[in-house]
């Protein structure tokens, strides 16, 4: 008697053409990457690009680890907030302050892991493995930052995505002076309205720059509290207009549960019924037993109240390099998307606060019943 064949042989024969000389990315994707962390990252190419930039759908990206020294800023990074990829973005202060040095016209370079960093720090080099650069940018980076932030528009409390569009503006004037293009994440967020949060603003260059001016009594006063009901706004405001909220989280860290925490701030916190996040989007290379965070599931994140359950078979995690998988994703999404109008999030930051506000008296009066 035959046997029923079993319902987990369902899936696509594995039968790839061979490799030729003038495959596409999108070709490479959805025919070569067939089985393990590729086939993650082929998932998570569709999960993007086909679910994730629909129409209805607000994009929040986390980003840590240093990208923009390898040039991830203006190969990844750009095209995603020019094309509407990406609607707003929590950012280690690190990787905006290298991004910087790019859009006022200076120099990182391709160098060795393996070079002697004795013999670098006694030539004025710095290295980020295989980065290196002359240590003058840092001092004329960090000289730039303390000139545009002691501009009188800087004297005051403010968030750090008021912080970060003001301050681009200054880089995209920089880029315009010196012909340089368009070179600088911060000044790209800055022209499509894409507002840039950072979750822990003393721990980089520009927080220690801005410690440096405060000792004079100038720069801005950063307002976490700001920042915080700001991105639950964003997201409070995505679902309230019938849409859905996505999370593409580029490493983990401190940037990942700032974007992922805007669910538990509403729910938790400020007593607002909601569900969590409808999508969730990993590139990491950490894991998850060892409790760190940026191993953390989506199905951890479930029981957060960060993700929604009912949405829990649209989450991947992708165990990959995101120097590798981030150039892969941006490039199927722009041959299977293309461009989506810009949602200009930053020019609605007032009205998003004003539903969080409404929405959070309306819990409060309804618990004190």
């Amino acid at each position: 008697m035959a046997r029923k064949r079993s319902r987990f042989l369902s899936g696509p024969r594995i039968r790839p053409r061979p490799v030729h000389a003038r495959l596409s990315v999108r070709e490479m994707v959805e025919e070569h990457f067939l089985a393990y962390n590729a086939a993650r990252l082929r998932e998570a190419c569709e999960l993007f690009a086909r679910r994730m930039l629909e129409k209805d759908v607000t994009v929040g990206m986390s980003i840590t680890g240093a990208l923009t020294p390898a040039g991830v800023g203006m190969s990844c990074l750009i095209p995603l907030v020019r094309c509407g990829l990406v609607d707003w973005v929590v950012s280690t202060g690190a990787n905006l302050y290298h991004d910087t040095h790019f859009g006022i016209g200076l120099e990182m370079r391709r160098g060795q892991p393996n070079l002697d960093d004795r013999l670098l720090r006694e030539q004025g080099v710095v290295r980020i493995y295989d980065v290196v650069f002359d240590y003058r940018v840092l001092l004329e980076t960090d000289s730039f930052f303390r000139e545009v932030l002691s501009a009188p528009e800087f004297r005051r409390e403010m968030g750090t995505a008021e912080m970060h569009y003001l301050a681009g503006r200054y880089v995209r004037a920089r880029e315009r002076k010196l012909g340089l293009g368009r070179v600088s994440f911060l000044a790209a967020c800055h022209e499509a309205g894409v507002p840039v949060y950072t979750s822990s603003p003393g721990d980089s260059s520009i927080g220690m720059n801005i410690a440096a001016l405060a000792l004079s009594g100038s720069g801005p006063k950063i307002d976490v509290a700001r920042d915080v009901n700001e991105t639950a706004s964003i997201v409070l405001d995505a679902k309230r207009r019938g849409g859905k909220s996505a999370i593409l989280i580029v490493g983990g860290g401190s940037p990942k549960n700032f974007v992922l925490q805007t669910e538990p701030q509403i729910q938790e916190v400020l007593g607002i019924e909601e569900k969590g996040h409808d999508y969730f989007l990993q590139i990491t290379d950490a894991r998850p037993d060892t409790g760190g965070l940026s191993g953390a599931t989506p199905s951890e994140a479930v029981s957060w109240g960060k993700v929604d359950p009912n949405m829990l078979p649209s989450t991947v995690v992708v165990y990959v390099d995101a120097t590798v998988a981030l150039p892969i994703l941006t490039a199927y999404a722009l041959a299977v998307r293309g461009r989506r109008p810009l949602k200009r999030l930053y020019d609605r930051r007032a009205a998003m606060m004003a539903l969080l506000e409404r929405e959070h008296r309306k819990a409060l009066d309804q618990a004190q019943r």
